[in-house]
């Protein structure tokens, strides 16, 4: 079974994530959204990045990561190195999040540049610190620069979790629709935004995310030697 499916429409690329439960972050998972993203890279196209019903990710496949050595830093490697391609696709990435988005969840969503979540009873934030884990340093890079500054403490370091409408205030997210509405919302944006001259988009958002790349290239450094 894919986890991740890809198809190509006029004015934007669709990818959607579903393992049939939780969207974990996998090596499998990283793998086929990384096949993804080279397909949608190559049509210059916007990008729509969803998930199933209910979920957008909850974050690192949890089954690896409590096992530690090799597999954990794997996986870590896999989630730091997603972040960054993410933060630098060159053409917009739309993310709706049809549900919770949890721990690499929420770092995919500090990774993207417009996403829409839907009202509802969804858990949104970094929780690391609550289950177990240390929040990785490209994680802490990424909430330095995306959440708002009066909300990072409670988000990083006492890993708060929002519901959709107060994950706007924080930064995890940009609006909130009804769920009905997502997928419709999600490809207005796209196609607005596919009316950008994109070369520009990309110069303009390497300027504009020059300190957050290299303080997030540091960090993988660091969390990877």
């Amino acid at each position: 079974m894919a986890l991740v499916t890809f198809s190509d429409h006029t004015n934007y690329c669709l990818v959607q994530l579903d393992d049939g439960k939780a969207n974990a972050i996998s090596p499998q998972m990283a793998l086929e959204l990384n096949a993804a993203l080279d397909l949608a890279e190559a049509t210059t196209k916007v990008v729509v990045l969803t998930g199933r019903p209910g979920k957008f990710s909850a974050g690192f496949d949890l089954s690896i990561m409590g096992k530690g050595g090799e597999g954990q830093s794997a996986l870590l490697r896999d989630g730091a190195l997603l972040a960054q391609r993410l933060l630098h696709f060159p053409t917009p990435i739309v993310v709706a999040a049809p549900g919770h988005a949890l721990a690499m969840g929420g770092m995919l969503l500090l990774s993207t540049d417009y996403r829409i979540g839907i009202d509802g009873d969804f858990k949104i934030g970094l929780n690391e610190v609550a289950i177990g884990m240390t929040m990785p340093y490209f994680g802490v890079v990424l909430a330095q620069f995306r959440i708002s500054s009066t909300h990072l403490n409670r988000a990083v370091m006492q890993a708060e979790v929002y519901n959709p409408a107060a994950a706007v205030e924080a930064g995890f997210l940009d609006e909130v629709v009804a769920p009905a509405a997502l997928m419709a919302r999600a490809i207005a944006k796209a196609e607005q935004l596919a009316g950008l001259h994109l070369p520009s988009h990309k110069a303009t958002k390497m300027r504009t995310r020059e300190p957050l790349s290299a303080a997030l290239q540091e960090a993988i450094d660091k969390e990877l030697s």
